[in-house]
């Protein structure tokens, strides 16, 4: 089967640093099924797996934590699923990726695709939607109030994949005002027209920003990049006993700023539940039906931003290099081999 890989971790701007490849096609067994791959989108964990982690001499690493498909075959303890059925995931951070013409996925964490959806739309969605709905809902709890705090939510990044959709998910299904960060015009329109009610820019101080509109000091913060370099400013603007929920990775992160206020500090990490088999892993593929659910009834829509073309090696590269320069909104898709 075609699939596209590295086999040194190289920047992207390396000629062989993404290759076209030829494997073999894989084998349902257990509860996966093996899915038709007909669209895939590109994250920022991509870009981030390509440059760190080194596959071993003489094999190849497959990224890709996105895609829209076609079950082709399932495993003999399939129960959720049956040949031919639509579906989108995310797939697993321990295995081989979906940037591949058929790729295995255990049925705990697909869910059925939107039926108002093509592919490429359908495959924006998944690991974004999975982390924001994780962080919102299960981590920062937005629907329960922090005393005294104004009931708000400050989304930093808010143009990027991840803050697309928490964006329609918290306007959507809570009552708190949004505030959401963005540094130039097109990402400032993008985010209002996804739903925030304020719009601050993230080159400049936010606590004066925020202070400024008016709403009191927010009990959430959803910092998606660059965490270490707002830390203080968000120590400063949270309410006390507010929460702070973090998805980048930076270097180091010191918190020791949050304690003053007995602010909390929560990770989100959507590959957690497969990597570790948690007991609660098919809570992915109800919370992906009813992302699905909420598309078909209009309630949210998709992030695409732009189309790529065909999931080959070229357009993958130029995928990764846009994610990199930090100038991408939504997301990128790719369709079709």
């Amino acid at each position: 089967m075609r699939a596209v890989g590295y086999r040194q971790s190289q920047p992207i701007t390396a000629e062989d640093s993404l290759i076209d490849l030829d494997l073999p096609k894989p084998v349902a067994g257990g509860r996966d099924l093996l899915v038709a791959v007909k669209a895939v989108s590109v994250n920022p964990a991509d870009t981030k797996m390509r440059r760190r982690n080194q596959p071993a001499a003489g094999e190849a690493a497959v990224l890709g934590w996105d895609a829209a498909g076609i079950v082709e075959a399932v495993g003999p303890e399939v129960t959720r699923f049956r040949p031919g059925d639509a579906v989108f995931y995310a797939g697993a951070v321990d295995r081989l990726g979906s940037n591949a013409e058929f790729h295995l996925v255990d049925e705990r964490i697909v869910g059925p695709k939107p039926a108002s959806l093509g592919f490429a739309e359908a495959a924006a969605l998944p690991l974004t939607a999975i982390t924001a709905w994780e962080m919102l809902f299960d981590r920062l709890k937005i629907r329960e109030t922090v005393p005294g705090a104004a009931p708000a939510l400050l989304i930093i990044g808010g143009a990027g994949g991840v803050g697309s959709i928490a964006i329609q998910l918290a306007r959507r299904l809570t009552d708190v005002t949004i505030v959401a960060t963005a540094s130039r015009p097109e990402t400032q329109a993008w985010v209002r027209d996804l739903g925030a009610h304020h719009v601050v820019d993230h080159t400049r101080p936010l606590p004066e920003q925020v202070t400024a509109l008016g709403l009191g000091a927010p009990a959430f913060v959803f910092s998606t990049t660059h965490t270490d370099k707002h830390l203080a400013g968000i120590a400063e603007l949270l309410a006390p006993q507010g929460r702070l929920g973090v998805i980048d990775n930076p270097p180091t992160l010191d918190a020791m700023p949050l304690m003053r206020k007995s602010l909390s500090l929560h990770w989100e990490l959507m590959f957690t539940r497969s990597l570790f088999q948690t007991a609660d892993m098919d809570e992915q593929g109800k919370l992906l039906a009813e992302v699905s659910r909420l598309v078909d009834a209009g309630t949210i829509r998709s992030t695409l931003a732009e189309h790529f073309g065909a999931i080959d090696a070229a357009n993958l590269k130029r995928a990764h290099a846009l994610i990199e320069s930090g100038r991408a909104k939504g997301k990128i898709v790719l369709e079709g081999f």
